[in-house]
């Protein structure tokens, strides 16, 4: 009987997705999918599946996995500051994806408070800790897979959900760490827990250099990548355990070591490949087996307890949307509101340690998986049936010029609004005043120094162009932005550089723009090659650039690619060499296209290609 029981869990997880895919079952997650067919085939259903030694390790292993992926989905870029860039969403405001996912989340964790002194109040559950992190837990990685799918992670609403997630699973997993403690008897080692993160720190630190060269000589037979993937969550499980904290906030460390130590994609996809392809399945298939349903309804205060938990679940996000509607237009923000009531990937672990520590009973444990499964479905469903797609609402390159004048000021209304957000500074009154009415992101500001321009927010850019009439002015500002460590680019306009200062500045990757080269080329591009001076000059159809980061088309040929032929691909730029592109060029990854179409075409290509 227990070989059996694990050849139909196998079983269930190979065919699961299938059934879904043929049947176009898009609006619920696999993970719930899997807990639903979990329930039918266990206890609560046709009882074929029981729960074996075999099937109970699989499963463990399976959660420590899953907690491993959630924390190598944590994106460190995001939580900094330089890195987090303001946009412009739909409804026209200025949005900072951090602090409007900070206040949401803060709004979540009070709401999430309430709920659980009322479900106290009421005499259905007393454990107001264990009651609040479950409320205010969110399933990141089922939004993460919506917001792929919606194609949205890029644009302000986008990030701010992804940023109330990331909130909605760390913060949670260490309250929980500190609950399982104090409730565990374990409140004076509470400060040990610190070692844990000492131990994580210690080996991200020792383990950079050597992953870097495990990269190097990994071969098929030896996968040492992944070995080292595998050491990291064993190493900080095992120093969890010891220092009594959960072995799943020590899995979820090591997943966050993981993502620092920046894998490439080949290791992701294999790590994905080895918890998704088998072990999560199980873990989430047995979830829904262990549920009993049948003492769940013949239970009168569980079951008056669990339509209570759904309406609580949702109404713990209440805050999320009235933050986002001041910011994101009314409907996409209900919408996103509706998608961090997700809630399953914590609270699955969550019930478990309550369950190990006798805080919480089964039946109150089925009731609550009961009514997170419920959310999880009803949640994305709502999301893509509300959310609108629209181009002005997404994160633009920010480019910050200095100087207002007769090149600047073209370059600017030139730039497509669709991909940059650009702002003008200059410090000349006269300047200002011809300007002003023709460049409308144009600010006069007092000085260029450096206190005056940290606090216009000149150095908040992704590309700064220092382009004043003046080489000694430009060369300034380049290296006080450059000294900033914020702008990815810096781009400096010389008209008469000398061979060190262009050896200078190429070493700290400053670009040059000089005036007198770039005449001689298009003078030279016209004489010999009209043609080419025409694709230079003109605004609407020139040529393109597109850095390939999106793994969908990474080991592909050119000729595969499914929006080949509504583009001209002219070159590509890898590690600095230039390639005569062919049908069977394989792309690979940061590969830079440069290509040419009409701009509905081009923009869609490069969204496709930077994802």
């Amino acid at each position: 009987m227990e070989q059996l029981s694990l050849f139909i869990v196998v079983l269930l997880a190979l065919v699961i997705p299938i059934f879904m895919a043929r049947f176009k079952v898009n609006n619920v997650p696999t993970a719930v999918a899997e807990i639903i067919v979990g329930i039918i085939m266990g206890s609560s259903g046709f009882n074929l599946i029981s729960t074996t030694h075999d099937l109970t390790f699989l499963s463990n292993l399976g959660v420590i996995l899953l907690m491993f992926l959630s924390g190598m989905e944590i994106d460190f870029e995001l939580l900094s500051r330089k890195n987090n860039p303001k946009g412009k969403s739909h409804a026209g405001k200025m949005v900072d994806p951090l602090k409007t996912a900070a206040i949401a989340f803060f709004g979540v964790a009070l709401s999430a408070i309430v709920l659980a002194f009322i479900l106290k109040l009421i005499g259905l559950f007393s454990e107001v800790m264990l009651a609040s992190i479950i409320f205010m837990t969110v399933a990141l990685g089922v939004v993460i897979a919506t917001l792929k799918e919606k194609e949205i992670l890029g644009r302000p609403i986008g990030q701010t959900i992804l940023l109330t997630a990331v909130m909605g699973e760390v913060i949670p997993l260490l309250l929980l760490t500190i609950y399982a403690s104090v409730h565990g008897g374990n409140a004076g080692q509470l400060w040990l827990i610190i070692l844990l993160f000492v131990a994580a720190i210690f080996l991200l630190r020792r383990f950079k250099q050597p992953y870097l060269w495990f990269v190097k000589v990994t071969k098929s037979t030896t996968q040492l990548d992944i070995r080292l993937a595998f050491f990291l969550i064993f190493a900080l499980v095992t120093v969890a355990e010891r220092v009594g904290a959960e072995n799943i906030l020590g899995a979820f460390l090591a997943g966050m070591v993981m993502k620092l130590l920046e894998p490439s994609e080949s290791t992701k996809d294999k790590l994905t490949s080895i918890g998704y392809g088998f072990f999560i399945p199980i873990f989430f298939i047995m979830t829904g087996v262990r549920l009993n349903l049948k003492s769940l309804f013949t239970n009168p205060n569980a079951l008056m307890l669990l339509p209570i938990l759904i309406l609580f679940l949702f109404i713990a996000k209440a805050p999320v949307v009235a933050v986002f509607m001041r910011k994101f237009d009314k409907r996409n923000a209900f919408a996103g509101g509706f998608l961090t009531a997700t809630t399953i990937t914590i609270v699955l672990p969550t019930l478990q340690v309550a369950q190990k520590l006798h805080a919480i009973t089964s039946t109150q444990s089925d009731a609550f998986i009961l009514a997170a499964v419920v959310v999880c479905i009803v949640s994305p469903i709502v999301f893509n049936s509300l959310f609108k797609l629209s181009p002005e609402d997404r994160i633009k390159q920010r480019v910050v010029i200095m100087g207002a004048n007769t090149l600047t000021v073209p370059v600017a209304h030139d730039l497509h609004d669709n991909w940059y957000s650009v702002t003008m500074f200059t410090d000349d009154q006269e300047k200002y005043n011809t300007y002003k009415s023709r460049a409308e992101n144009l600010t006069l500001i007092k000085d260029l120094s450096q206190k005056t321009l940290e606090d216009v927010g000149a150095f908040d850019g992704d590309i700064f162009v220092a382009a004043n009439h003046s080489d000694e002015v430009n060369l300034k500002l380049a290296k006080l932005a450059k000294a900033s460590q914020i702008p990815k680019r810096i781009i400096v306009r010389l008209r008469q550089p000398d061979a060190e200062t262009v050896e200078e500045l190429v070493k700290d990757n400053i670009e040059i723009f000089n005036f007198i080269n770039i005449r001689s080329a298009l003078m030279r591009a016209l004489i010999e090659s009209p043609g080419v001076y025409q694709i230079i000059t003109d605004t609407k159809n020139i040529l393109y650039s597109a850095t390939v980061k999106n793994p969908r088309y990474i080991g592909k040929e050119l000729k595969d690619l499914d929006f080949i032929d509504s583009i001209t691909v002219s070159r590509i730029r890898r590690n600095g060499q230039w390639l005569s592109p062919h049908g069977s060029t394989v792309i690979e990854k940061d590969d830079e296209i440069i290509y040419s179409g009409q701009f509905n075409s081009v923009d869609r290509v490069r969204r496709l290609l930077t994802r």
